[in-house]
């Protein structure tokens, strides 16, 4: 199974009227997702399970991907890892699911599929970490595919 975790692109500050979830992208957080979203549609397979978080700034980065996704409140700002893995079904199901979500979530997923001795694992805005279940020699290891970051596209 592949997991690719894509963490929203730059957002405004807290609105005070519509609160968290209703956070825009910033002109530079739209050209982030833009130049990740270009990378990514040359990378996923056919057939990617995609998921969002439904705050604002993370459905406005999935759109640029221009891809068919579903919504998922366990992927809010507030989700747990727990919730995120659970909803993809890792590792037991074949092909690549995508997520679009939030830190801290992200990162904690992270650090716990690479057993990290840090229970978090930073994660800058806009970027992709694609993380493969694989078996060798009957051990079952999580490795890194690539990290990828708007900058470098």
């Amino acid at each position: 199974m592949d997991l690719i975790l894509w963490r929203h692109a730059e957002a405004e500050d807290e609105l005070e009227l519509g609160g968290d979830l209703a956070r825009r992208l910033t002109p530079k957080g739209e050209k982030q997702a833009s130049r990740m979203a270009s990378w990514l549609d040359r990378q996923l397979p056919d057939g990617a399970r995609i998921y969002a978080s439904p705050a604002v700034r993370t459905e406005q980065t999935v759109v640029a991907l221009g891809r068919k996704y579903r919504l998922r409140d366990e992927l809010s700002p507030d989700g747990t890892p727990e919730q995120l893995l659970q909803l993809v079904q890792w590792p037991h199901i074949k092909g690549a699911t995508l997520v679009v979500g939030h830190q801290p979530a992200l990162g904690r997923v992270i650090a716990q599929l690479l057993g990290l001795q840090e229970p978090d694992c930073a994660v800058r805005k806009g970027a992709v970490w694609w993380l493969r279940q694989r078996e060798r020699e009957g051990v079952k290891q999580t490795v890194v595919v690539t990290v990828q970051t708007p900058e470098l596209q």
